[in-house]
């Protein structure tokens, strides 16, 4: 399954390799902000690039609007330990554009994903009736407003 999210680059980390077959991985972090029922909440998306991927984050500053197309992934394993099941995910990028870049050869007959807004607010810009990529409608009971997710 393909995805897509925009935001702003948070922090980049040095590639990092793993075994005899040096495996690579670089993992880098997405700023997400949206707005619910007034509300800006702020979320923070590690996502991993692999082997030649690794590469492509480079050409893009700390602070950038940028849309990820990524994948996720998951395994499973036995915890030595206890005997245990346990599972990873991960979000493999397998492309970083800018968020203004346009699909490439789409030019003109896709809507583009809305801008990452760079303002003190940290929101999402809802400009004209564009509603790809934002949040759903969400319209929660009077008794949850204030609820915290922890």
């Amino acid at each position: 399954m393909s995805l897509e999210l925009t935001g702003k680059l948070l922090v980049k980390y040095e590639p990092q390799e793993f075994g005899e077959k040096k495996f690579k991985t670089r993992e880098f972090v997405i700023e997400l902000a949206e707005e619910i029922n007034g509300n800006i909440y702020t979320n923070y998306a590690k996502m991993q690039l692999v082997q030649a991927k690794c590469d492509i984050i480079d050409r893009f500053n700390l602070g950038d609007a940028v849309k990820v197309s990524f994948n996720v992934r998951g395994r499973s394993y036995i915890d030595k330990k206890d005997g245990s099941t346990k599972y990873i995910s991960n979000l493999d990028a397998w492309r970083v554009e800018a968020a203004n870049a346009a699909p490439a050869g789409n030019q003109g007959n896709q809507q583009a994903a809305p801008a990452y807004n760079n303002n003190n607010n940290n929101n999402y810009s809802n400009q004209g009736n564009n509603n790809y990529n934002q949040a759903p409608n969400f319209n929660p009971s009077p008794e949850t407003i204030d609820d915290l997710p922890f």
